[in-house]
């Protein structure tokens, strides 16, 4: 994030302002964004000579198979508190450029993201995409609705059921299917099994080792990472160009009410093949890669390939900010290639992933699987090839960087993880915190350091007078660079 220290005294500014918006840190007493510095302004329109803007392909791929828009009332919960409302990012206009305070590529994504709404994927395959951060699909079983992942709350996952049956057959719920132990994808579980004959007895698939991944992570560590989220995701900031765009893989983070229902069945085999309500699904588990508990599979009647959250359109996070566990990049390399050798010499029509929209024919799939593997590989292997030279994480962090051919693939821009925290995610996951110098080993707590750094530089008048400077310039945030 930003090199800014804390301050004894002073209250921090919110990061995530210049990560979402790219906007001045707001006045502290007014809480109100400042227009884009100059700085800004030019770190934003380099942009447009780094990057093809004129591609529209995901464009035209966002917007293939639409249906119908989503319902844009608010969604209330059960006290008549507003949980969902998806009138909030109506300020983003496919046709509209980005302002200064955004940067062009996140407003991009932004668009892209806010192309909402029921779509169909291929004939028997339906997404409701941005009614929740993740994406809710419905596969059309024998009987009745194989629902894959369900969005993170009751009321979000009634609301994409309910616009799936004002347009298609209102078919009972026949199974459930959840990717991964996130609970943004398993959240919304009775707010779908509500929909089945008998919701007590719907069948829940899930990955080997589900059960215990989903309640320790959002138990055991539950309020600390709902707390840090919320700097993650700014869900405190207004939604507009100059306060919160997107959340990279998706729109805002549901306010619902959040379930949970026992699953009834583990895929244990890392090969196994299942028949659901009539479907055949070949599964593949990928522990330990984004997700503890993990798996993908190809949906043979339809010729489709679900890959979890593995890939997707954007750059993921091998650790995320809100904080878990930080991810095996090598594990995650080989499930995108056990993908690929498994499911690559399948007839695949589409490929579906947790968040974004699908990506359409064989080839297509195949190179969007192998350029992220790419990509995954590419930083682990350079992190540690750095490291063994000598270097920290920070400096990794600002010596690395990514080969054209990586870099300029739209999927593998920085919406959601960022390159210099992957770097570092990696050099933890081998190295742990401890980055090698002695005078690093035992540091001061950020409050006391604080003082101790405004101290030695004369007292707070220098010290802010400085920053400002420095501000104006544009040199206290790493983003610039990016």
């Amino acid at each position: 994030m930003s090199k800014v220290s804390l301050i004894k005294g002073m209250v921090s500014v919110p990061i995530v302002f210049v990560l979402l918006a790219g906007s001045s840190v707001t006045n502290a007493a007014s809480e109100k964004p400042m227009p884009a510095t100059s700085a800004t302004i030019s770190a934003n329109k380099a942009f447009y000579e780094q990057l093809d803007f004129t591609d529209k392909e995901d464009f035209k791929n966002a917007h293939k198979g639409f249906i119908a828009p989503l319902n844009m009332n608010p969604i209330k919960n059960s006290k008549g508190v507003v949980v969902w409302d998806s009138d909030r990012y109506s300020f983003i206009k496919e046709d509209q450029p980005a302002s200064f305070t955004v940067n062009p590529s996140l407003w991009r994504q932004a668009q892209l993201q806010n192309i909402s709404g029921l779509f169909k994927v291929v004939d028997g395959v339906y997404q409701v995409r941005g009614q929740d951060l993740s994406v809710l699909t419905i596969v059309e079983g024998k009987t009745g609705l194989i629902v894959l992942d369900t969005l993170s709350t009751i009321e979000t996952a009634k609301a994409a059921m309910e616009l799936y049956f004002e347009h298609r057959p209102k078919n009972p719920v026949s199974a459930i299917v959840i990717s991964h132990s996130h609970a943004d994808h398993f959240g919304g579980m009775k707010g779908i099994a509500q929909y089945a004959e008998n919701p007590a007895k719907v069948p829940i698939i899930v990955p080997a080792g589900f059960n215990d991944e989903a309640l320790s992570e959002n138990i055991l560590l539950g309020n600390i990472m709902s707390r840090r989220a919320g700097y993650m995701f700014g869900n405190l900031l207004p939604a507009n160009e100059r306060g919160f765009v997107t959340s990279g893989i998706g729109p805002g983070l549901s306010n619902g009410t959040f379930s949970y229902l026992p699953p009834t069945m583990e895929v244990k085999d890392d090969i196994q093949t299942v028949e659901i309500d009539g479907i055949t699904f070949k599964f593949l588990l990928t522990p330990d890669s984004e997700a503890p508990s993990e798996m993908h599979y190809y949906i043979n009647d339809y010729k489709t390939l679900v890959v979890a959250e593995n890939t997707g359109h954007t750059l993921h996070n091998i650790y995320t900010l809100r904080g878990a566990k930080t991810r095996d990049t090598l594990k995650w390399v080989k499930a995108l290639d056990e993908t690929v050798d498994l499911f690559g010499n399948e007839d695949i029509d589409a490929m579906v992933t947790a968040h974004t929209w699908p990506v359409w024919g064989r080839d297509n799939v195949l190179e969007q699987l192998e350029s992220q593997r790419d990509l995954y590989k590419y930083i682990h292997d350079q992190t540690i090839r750095l490291a063994n030279l000598g270097l920290t994480p920070d400096e990794i962090a600002e010596k690395l960087k990514l080969p054209e051919k990586l870099d300029k693939v739209w999927a593998n821009r920085g919406y959601y993880g960022t390159l210099k925290h992957n770097v570092k995610a990696v050099y933890n996951f081998y190295l742990g915190y401890f980055n090698g110098n002695p005078s690093d080993l035992d540091p001061l707590p950020q409050e006391e350091s604080g003082a101790k750094y405004i101290e030695y530089m004369g007292g707070e008048k220098k010290v802010i007078k400085r920053a400002k400077l420095d501000y104006k310039k544009g040199n206290i945030a790493g983003w610039l660079k990016y």
